[in-house]
């Protein structure tokens, strides 16, 4: 066993450095109003002794708690499967660790955890939150709303659409999906190919929405309408991936290209499409969406890709969040975002689009 060691306290800084007790407090919570020969005396005498502050007593002066929660409106196994997330995360842990605050990470597997996720966020043990991957009429929104704690959201909301009452105040990042697909389409129409099938990530989320309706912009341009049978429903990962590319080739034979809705999706395609016999890109051209390492990078042969900035968007999402709970600005998207009437009642919601690019590799 070992003896417990005492903590340096308040009053042994405030002896040290030779001031009062509420001396050390207004320099310890970064107060104002403490001439710099004396914050330095107790900075010193902070550093020399170890001290560090009670996080407790220094949320009842500072109404601050360092801490935000990040929400991902997805279980467990999707969460730590796919990459992006591992993307959208480091650069929120690198922003928010940047200001010295803790991310807490909250997943939710299904409706059940929706009020256990909401009572957690009204109980006073963060600051504020950052939400993504949400679902179409996922009551998450609502219920963080309620819980009255300052959010960015990841994703283009479903009520930017008006299929229900924004949120004040809400602010989004997301990048430019719909123009992305579009690139994506062009670049296969341009390869000469002529039966470009999509495969799409979930529907009851925007980002595969954009992405599909960006298909459609395209194929409406070049054929005058969009084929439904060169359509398949999937869900964001490889399984789905593979499932969409053999009713694809049952239904139709004659499928040249493929547009999928993210890299996972595209990975899954292409392993059905090496089973099959079919050659990439000489018999059949895939392009996917994200950009993911090393996924689209090692994908036989290397996938051509649309290029987000997924760890860009995580950090912003925590510049944006942390400027809002202190008031700072300077960061020209948060000055913007500041303008009057962005996210107010009655409006949609204040979005920062981030753009895409192609990345052309082997496979298209």
């Amino acid at each position: 066993m070992t003896e417990a060691v005492s903590r340096p306290t308040l009053e042994a800084v405030a002896a040290r450095a030779g001031v009062s007790r509420a001396t050390v407090s207004r320099v310890v919570n970064g107060g104002d109003g403490v001439r710099e020969p004396l914050a330095e005396r107790v900075r010193r005498a902070v550093e020399e002794l170890g001290y560090v502050p009670n996080q407790a007593a220094r949320s009842l002066v500072t109404r601050r708690h360092d801490a935000v929660a990040v929400v991902i409106a997805e279980p467990e196994a999707r969460v730590f499967a796919d990459p992006f997330f591992a993307l959208q995360l480091r650069g929120i842990s690198k922003e928010l660790t940047a200001h010295d605050n803790q991310l807490v990470l909250l997943l939710t597997e299904g409706r059940a955890d929706h009020a256990r996720v909401a009572r957690y966020l009204a109980g006073g043990h963060v600051d504020g939150a950052l939400v993504f991957s949400l679902h179409l009429d996922d009551p998450l929104p609502g219920l963080i709303h309620d819980a009255g704690l300052p959010t960015v959201f990841g994703g283009r909301p479903d009520w930017d659409e008006g299929t229900r009452a924004p949120l004040p105040g809400a602010v989004y990042v997301d990048c430019d999906n719909r123009g992305g697909a579009r690139t994506a389409v062009r670049h296969l129409v341009g390869l000469g190919r002529r039966h470009i099938a999509h495969i799409t990530g979930a529907l009851d989320q925007t980002s595969a929405v954009d992405r599909f309706d960006g298909y459609r912009d395209v194929m409406a341009d070049v054929h005058g309408s969009q084929d439904p049978s060169l359509v398949v429903e999937s869900d964001f990962t490889p399984a789905g991936g593979e499932r969409a590319m053999r009713e694809l080739l049952a239904r139709r034979p004659d499928v040249d290209a493929v547009f999928a809705a993210n890299d996972l999706s595209a990975l899954g395609a292409l392993r059905v499409l090496r089973e099959s016999g079919r050659r990439v890109p000489e018999d059949v051209a895939v392009v996917g969406f994200d950009d993911v390492m090393p996924v689209a990078e090692q994908a036989d042969p290397p996938l051509t890709t649309v290029r987000q900035d997924i760890e860009e968007v995580g950090r912003l999402m925590a510049r944006l969040l942390l400027q809002g709970l202190t008031g700072e600005r300077g960061d020209p998207v948060a000055e913007d975002l500041a303008r009057p009437g962005a996210g107010a009642p009655g409006t949609s919601p204040a979005g920062v689009i981030l753009p895409t690019t192609l990345i052309r590799r082997a496979s298209a």
